[in-house]
């Protein structure tokens, strides 16, 4: 692993330890010069960065600072400061790695603007990143992220050496291995999914977005149908009933529950069988 790379070890559950408190009122040009200075080092850049008062001048002109900003530590701590503008922070956060970008956006430290920006970069690499960090970020990341994951599915295809292989069978060995990798990438993304749905930031909100989603996969329809967290919540039920995809068996369960009146509201913006839709309304009023 590089310098610049974080185990998952080094991944803080979270970080609610408040910055230091400053031990003199900064004076900006002197904080300027300091932050100018190209022999600038790590362990003064991050021990200025500890300061919550430092203004949006001062850690400006320390992103200018190429020297300072070859530490890994640097970068991350700037681009975390209450006060680095925005214009700094999410530039300098598009260059982290998985796990850098998931520190930034659960720092207590960074506004909410930067947090939402930070977490649309997390998102847009998914597809990009190995299952082993997939499961971290399932289990470890934002709510955001965790409920991108419900919806994401890893498109990584395995390929098969057909060199060797007679031209007679070329095809049916490839469909042998595309059946496999299928499968494979099925078992990684259900596993993804189930410990997405453990993420203690993810949010009846986010759940019930997530179902309710076109993209919305049956196996992510059924797994929260059965979520001893999720599932015995009445918004989620009735989210459930709306989508394309739960059981008989669980729509009859979950509508049970449901005033008649909100019950009939749900099923006429519901995409379930037209069948199974009847058949919860024959249960109602028989």
């Amino acid at each position: 692993m590089s310098d610049n790379e974080m185990s998952e070890d080094e991944i803080p559950e979270d970080e609610t330890a408040a910055p230091s408190a400053p031990s003199a009122t900064p004076n900006a040009p002197d904080l300027l010069r300091t932050t100018a200075d190209p022999a600038l080092t790590e362990d003064l850049a991050l021990a200025l960065l500890k300061r919550a008062d430092l203004p949006p001048e001062v850690l400006e002109q320390l992103a200018k600072n190429a020297h300072a900003l070859k530490s890994r530590k640097v970068r991350i701590a700037l681009s975390s400061h209450p006060h680095t503008p925005r214009h700094v922070s999410v530039p300098l956060a598009r260059q982290f790695y998985t796990f850098d970008l998931m520190k930034v956006a659960l720092s207590p430290r960074v506004p909410a603007d930067v947090k939402v920006a930070v977490d649309n970069v997390l998102i847009s690499r998914l597809q990009t990143v190995s299952t082993g960090e997939r499961l971290t970020l399932a289990r470890r990341a934002s709510g955001r992220v965790a409920a991108a994951l419900l919806l994401d599915v890893e498109t990584r295809d395995g390929k098969i050496s057909a060199g060797k292989i007679k031209d007679g069978t070329i095809k049916e060995g490839k469909i042998v291995a595309a059946k496999i990798n299928h499968a494979e990438a099925v078992a990684r993304q259900t596993r993804v999914m189930q410990i997405a749905l453990e993420n203690p930031r993810l949010t009846e909100a986010l759940v019930i977005s997530s179902v309710l989603r076109l993209a919305a996969s049956a196996a992510l329809v059924h797994a929260v149908a059965r979520h001893a967290k999720w599932s015995p919540r009445r918004e989620v039920r009735a989210a459930l009933l709306r989508t394309a995809h739960l059981s008989l068996a669980r729509a009859l369960d979950f509508s049970r529950e449901i005033p008649t009146k909100l019950l009939q509201e749900v099923l006429a913006s519901s995409r379930l069988p037209a069948k199974i839709k009847d058949q919860l309304l024959r249960e109602r009023f028989a």
